[in-house]
């Protein structure tokens, strides 16, 4: 199957992006997915669904470990994966 994730960290800085919010959008980039668009308030990404858990699993020990105190994330089913 498809998924699509969004997600942001917190604590949010309007000055500068935060340790956390530059790691979480490195993890999703690096990953093998597509349709990744990041932005201050929010970040989504879409791929199979072992490449998207697997990203999620890494943003979400990244961004902790990078000083996030919240993740808030939402992964939705949007198709079959055609492989």
């Amino acid at each position: 199957m498809r998924l699509r994730v969004e997600f942001t960290t917190e604590p949010f800085d309007l000055d500068e992006a935060p340790a956390h919010a530059v790691v979480a959008r490195e993890v999703i980039q690096a990953a093998e997915l597509d349709a990744v668009d990041v932005g201050p308030f929010g970040n989504t990404a879409e791929g199979g669904a072992d490449e998207v858990l697997t990203a999620v699993d890494g943003l979400l020990r990244q961004a902790l470990a990078s000083g996030a105190t919240r993740v808030s994330l939402q992964v939705n089913v949007i198709g079959e994966d055609p492989r």
